[in-house]
């Protein structure tokens, strides 16, 4: 773009384009560690800018009008797809970018459906809770769009350029199923195919919100751990565990995927077969036997000899007995030798 063209948009957008660094050669041997961060950290900032550059262009191109609103009249999305965190060093170096350079790139809004003068973010929530926090206006473009062309725009954006993880896509995928989206909606927001579509909400589906939540993002935790995870989890007592996880101490102290792993052990610990007893006694109250019953064992301790004995004669015929009740099923024909 040529200086005229950049001074034509920094006037429409109010947008001032920060000076762009000089890259180091990449080609100079023995380059310190430091110096070959600091030219990464420089070419990513070059990437960014002529994104940002782009979007400008292709708004004003599109007769869009970039405008400045107070973070107080804009909602977010009616769908949220990000599992926020307590601590997030991404956004916090994004509020810093922005204190120092502004706002680059405009976020989607569309005119709130209810409210006159209020907006519905369709993405750049993190751009708008940054302006928040900050105190500054938000750039953003406003565009009259249908709940289907808010939620495609919300995903096709924030896919490539957040990299949400594949829990917080399937906590989305679930969100827009109860919302009623169709299948097909749901995969081209999240520009996948059926049946990725279909894993997704077989995850979130399977695991209550209320835990994915606890745990987080869980940025390193990919789709085989969290479809391992489902099915542990719908077995019996599997979200009793889970809660009982997030319950303990020092839980809300960890960082999202060391969350996950906590609750992963918790799940796949196997629960100790309850052990029921119960002590026979004489009408006049002396004990005769202690019978136990843990899973499929079934134990008789006795505790009066007469009655051992007496056990021990009837026995046969309790057998013989048991085996004319049940005749003709062999899976349960006692054998006595």
């Amino acid at each position: 773009m040529s200086p005229k063209g950049r001074d034509i948009l920094k006037s429409m957008v109010g947008a001032v384009e920060p000076t762009r660094p000089e890259v180091p050669s990449v080609q100079q041997p023995h380059r310190p560690s430091g110096a070959v961060k600091a030219m990464n950290l420089s070419l990513g900032r070059l990437g960014e800018e002529a994104a940002a550059a782009k979007a400008l262009r292709e708004s004003l191109a599109s007769g869009d009008k970039v405008l400045e609103i107070d973070p107080a009249a804009i909602e977010m999305s009616f769908i949220r797809d990000r599992i926020p965190v307590d601590k997030d060093a991404e956004f916090e170096r994004l509020k810093q970018s922005i204190q120092e350079s502004g706002q680059q790139v405009p976020i989607l809004v569309r005119p709130d459906p209810a409210r006159a003068g209020h907006y519905q973010a369709a993405y750049g929530h993190r751009r708008l809770r940054a302006a928040a926090e900050i105190g500054v206006p938000v750039k953003a473009v406003v565009r009259k769009l249908t709940d289907e062309e808010l939620i495609l725009a919300q995903g096709q954006e924030n896919g490539p350029r957040v990299d949400l993880s594949f829990i917080e896509r399937a906590l989305f995928a679930r969100r827009m199923d109860e919302h009623g989206f169709s299948r097909d909606m749901i995969a081209k927001a999240l520009a996948t195919d059926k049946p990725e579509t279909s894993r997704l909400l077989q995850v979130a589906q399977t695991i209550d919100p209320e835990i994915i939540l606890a745990i987080g993002p869980a940025p390193k935790v990919g789709r085989p751990r969290w479809l391992a995870f489902a099915e542990k989890f719908r077995e019996t007592g599997g979200q009793k565990k889970a809660q009982a996880a997030i319950r303990a101490a020092g839980f809300v102290t960890l960082e999202t995927n060391s969350r996950f792993d906590v609750i992963w052990k918790a799940v796949e610990e196997k629960s100790a077969p309850q052990r029921a007893e119960q002590t026979l006694r004489t009408q006049g109250g002396a004990p005769l036997a202690l019978v136990a019953r843990s899973g499929k064992t079934f134990r008789i301790t006795v505790k009066s000899a007469a009655f051992s004995e007496f056990l021990a004669q009837r026995l046969i015929g309790l057998a013989a007995e048991f085996e004319e009740e049940n005749e003709g099923n062999e899976a349960i024909r006692p054998v006595v030798s």
